[in-house]
């Protein structure tokens, strides 16, 4: 028997039963739509978080208080005993930090802002330095960004995301306007790039102003972030943290041997372990929607043992005329692989168009990787063709002459 004819046999043979078919794959699909799903969605969180991560670049150290990520209660109560990280911690590094290639500081709050008769409660409010736009790349479309001279002074001067010029601020130069920023009165004189949604929250609903200012206003008592730019990694970065640990030991007067009183890191910490909790999130995932493959195959295998028995005198006829045991069981094989790869495609399809929905309803990243799809589409086709050994196996090994009375 031709492979042509074998393929145009086993569709037959599917078309014939299609709702039989259809049922068949649903374990098929359900599994591939799954990983396909968790897949894209991962991938597109990864590259989401690595790309805002890399705003600040790959050498870029941030000093904090607490760690950005931990993993009991215990070591959150922890953290939270530690002195915060003060304006006199940033001046201390900008002044001794002699490996420093730039400084900057940075703390936030949520805020009310009012521009006329527009106003809004969810506003992020930040207190930048003004090194803090070139560190952490934030391009300004319209306008500057803050003087040295008016970081010192603590000038009331304002640079504003794209959703308050698009929701507040209203047609014109935005330039100039004056806001309101929890009742203290700002002149704009920037603009910052837009940088989209994510989760379903804008990430353009801010306002920076003067860190000096800032502090003016909400005081001083508070842990804020520092950032410095170390010019450069590997052995770079190395000496620069070690210059930051050793100024920040000094700041807090911590006897030789004592633990750190604060946290020293790199974006690529973070972005290290988020990787880490994604991927095996994806792991456990891609492993609980395999038991659907798995249930598919049975379910495969279970229907094509129907199908050799339904077809038992059809088998014992081909035989008669002269196929072979390789010819029958080159059929059955086709034809279970041939199911399952079908209920691959619909399940990439599936999984796909299920990420792809999740983003446009709240936003969340996705990203579709090629590789995915080609290792999906495998490993259905696989199913079905393991699955479909024993039922083909079953019907190469009929007697004809047993096969030719079956139906008799």
């Amino acid at each position: 028997m031709q492979w042509i004819e074998a393929f145009r046999l086993a569709m037959a043979s599917l078309w014939g039963n299609k709702l039989r078919s259809i049922l068949t794959l649903l374990g098929v699909i359900i599994g591939v739509a799954s990983v396909i799903t968790v897949v894209t969605l991962t991938n597109g969180a990864k590259q989401f978080v690595t790309s805002k991560l890399n705003t600040y670049g790959a050498a870029t150290v941030t000093v904090n208080k607490m760690p950005d990520n931990f993993m009991t209660i215990e070591e959150y109560m922890e953290f939270q005993k530690r002195k915060d990280v003060l304006y006199d911690d940033y001046r201390a590094i900008l002044g001794e930090c002699s490996l420093c290639a730039s400084v900057g500081a940075q703390r936030t709050s949520v805020g009310k802002v009012v521009y006329g008769k527009e106003s809004t409660t969810d506003t992020t409010i930040r207190g930048w330095t003004w090194t803090m736009p070139a560190i952490s790349n934030q391009n300004i479309t319209v306008g500057r960004i803050f003087t040295q001279t008016e970081d010192d002074h603590a000038s009331h001067v304002a640079i504003v995301g794209a959703d308050i010029v698009d929701n507040m601020l209203g047609a014109g130069d935005p330039l100039g306007k004056e806001i309101r920023v929890d009742g203290t009165p700002y002149t704009v004189i920037g603009v910052g790039e837009a940088q989209g949604k994510i989760f379903g929250s804008s990430m353009d609903n801010w306002v920076s102003i003067p860190l000096t200012a800032y502090l003016h206003e909400y005081g001083t008592h508070a842990t804020m972030s520092i950032y410095v730019d170390a010019g450069g990694g590997g052995s770079v970065m190395d000496n620069v943290m070690d210059q930051l640990r050793t100024i920040m030991r000094t700041q807090r007067h911590l006897a030789p041997g004592a633990k750190d009183s604060f946290t020293i890191d790199t974006s690529a910490t973070f972005q290290d372990l988020l990787g880490n909790i994604l991927n095996n999130f994806g792991a456990v995932v891609a492993a609980i929607a395999s038991i659907s493959l798995v249930v598919g195959g049975i379910v495969i295998m279970n229907i094509m043992l129907v199908a050799v028995t339904e077809r038992t005198r059809e088998i014992g006829v081909r035989k008669a005329l002269g196929a072979k045991r390789n010819d029958i069981l080159r059929q059955f094989l086709i034809e279970s692989s041939m199911l399952s790869a079908l209920g691959g495609i619909i399940g990439i399809l599936l999984g796909i168009g299920v990420a792809k929905g999740i983003t446009l309803a709240i936003s969340f990243p996705s990203s579709v990787e090629l590789w995915s799809v080609i290792a999906s589409l495998f490993v259905a086709t696989a199913v079905g063709l393991f699955f479909g050994i024993y039922p083909a196996h079953k019907a190469a090994q009929l007697d004809p002459i047993t096969a030719l009375r079956a139906e008799l």
